[in-house]
């Protein structure tokens, strides 16, 4: 039995990068053999144990074989004569099939080195082919290792594979969680380049692929393309490290910008409305969270409206913020603000504008959660006139910040 370290955790310890999980493959040996020696059985497609004292993976060395599009159709083959080059060539890129002995041997059958040190993502054979989801991943990866390019021959490969159809047999769960850990990297708009680029995004996001070469005013967009400023919002988002529900609706805010009639261009009345409406279609599709999809909801509905507030009065402060429901919910109204800014500062030349909006709506907050609701309800009657009486009272303390 040869046990070796492979895949991030040897890619991450070279490349300086912590190392979070450890995955090891363990050439010539048996299921038995693991069992005999404690592992604990958890693979169900093909042989994978948890160490008995640390509970990292390890998979027995495994070759795969093509048997239907999409990720499930494989025939996986693990046998105790199966070596560790046959099973380091089935994985996706280069730089993820170096392997680690356990005196500290490096084995790089397929350059990970060289496409490391050249800051290459190269796939490793043509197998990459066989596995939509890898289109995926090397755009996570893209989005991880900002400074990391795809290898001339990789793209083209990725090209073919979204022509073939194979994107089209991703599920949505698997689209979901690459989109989502690739938005929760220091540079998430590398993975819609990539994603473009290829062709993968008109497949799997066609509402935010008509972004680009869709023009905004330039008074307030210097920027113009609304794919460009979309792009810049998210990496704002991911520089100010906020949350995946805050960069998820930082980067669908403006899907209703793709529908405006030409004849009206570059202005975009209307655009939140019918950003809601895409949004409805995508949640379903991928089968989105609801703490994303709620937050992207209010903000592509209200950032707009948001932009207002230093010229609202009193009272359709106080109605806007009964709206957004940020008496009840005051934390998702704080990710609501987040977004707006990332909305604001995603300009060109405007990356430390003032938001005296944000400021304005959280005295807002503040006032009106200053009112103890459930004294003044015990004093009327009827729901109305409770209704009513909060209002007024919250009102009084509104006007009295401001």
């Amino acid at each position: 039995m040869q046990i070796y370290m492979v895949g991030g955790a040897v890619r991450d310890e070279l490349l300086g990068f912590e190392v979070k999980d450890k995955d090891y493959v363990v050439v010539g040996s048996t299921p038995q053999a693991m069992l005999d020696a404690g592992y604990r059985p958890v693979g169900k497609d093909f042989p994978v144990f948890l160490h008995p004292k640390t509970h990292d993976e390890y998979a027995l060395a495994r070759t795969e074989r093509k048997t239907a599009k999409g990720y499930k159709g494989f025939a996986v083959h693990a046998s105790i004569d199966v070596t560790l080059e046959e099973d380091l060539a089935r994985r996706d890129l280069t730089i993820n099939a170096i392997a680690k002995s356990e005196d500290g041997k490096i084995i790089d059958p397929y350059n990970g080195l060289a496409d490391i040190q050249s800051k290459t993502l190269r796939h490793v054979s043509d197998a990459f082919a066989e596995d939509p989801v890898r289109i995926l991943r090397i755009a996570r990866f893209a989005a991880r290792y900002a400074d990391f390019n795809v290898a001339p021959e990789t793209h083209q490969l990725m090209q073919q594979m979204v022509a073939a159809g194979e994107v089209d047999a991703l599920v949505a769960e698997r689209v979901w969680q690459e989109l989502a850990k690739g938005l929760m990297e220091a540079k998430p708009s590398r993975m819609f380049d990539v994603l473009r680029a290829c062709g993968a995004l008109q497949k799997i996001l066609p509402e935010l692929n008509k972004l680009w070469g869709v023009p905004q005013p330039a008074k307030h967009h210097p920027e113009i393309d609304t794919g460009v400023h979309i792009m810049l919002v998210i990496d704002y988002a991911a520089a100010q490290n906020f949350s995946l529900p805050v960069r998820y609706a930082a980067l669908m805010h403006d899907l209703g910008k793709g529908t405006t009639p030409a004849d009206i261009l570059p202005r975009h009345i209307g655009h939140e409305a019918r950003s809601v409406s895409l949004l409805k279609d995508i949640t379903k599709r991928l089968r989105v969270p609801n703490d994303c999809k709620e937050l992207a909801q209010i903000v592509a509905k209200f950032h707009g409206k948001l932009h207002a507030a230093p010229v609202m009065r009193p009272s359709t402060l106080l109605e806007f913020l009964i709206e957004l429901d940020a008496i009840r919910q005051p934390a998702r109204f704080m990710d609501f603000l987040s977004a707006c800014e990332a909305d604001s500062r995603g300009r060109t030349g405007m990356e430390n504008c003032a938001l005296p909006e944000a400021v304005l709506m959280l005295k807002v907050l503040e006032a009106a959660s200053s009112i103890d609701a459930g004294a003044i309800a015990k004093t009327h009657v009827e729901s109305e006139e409770i209704k009513k009486a909060i209002f007024e009272a919250r009102l009084t303390a509104v006007k009295q910040i401001l």
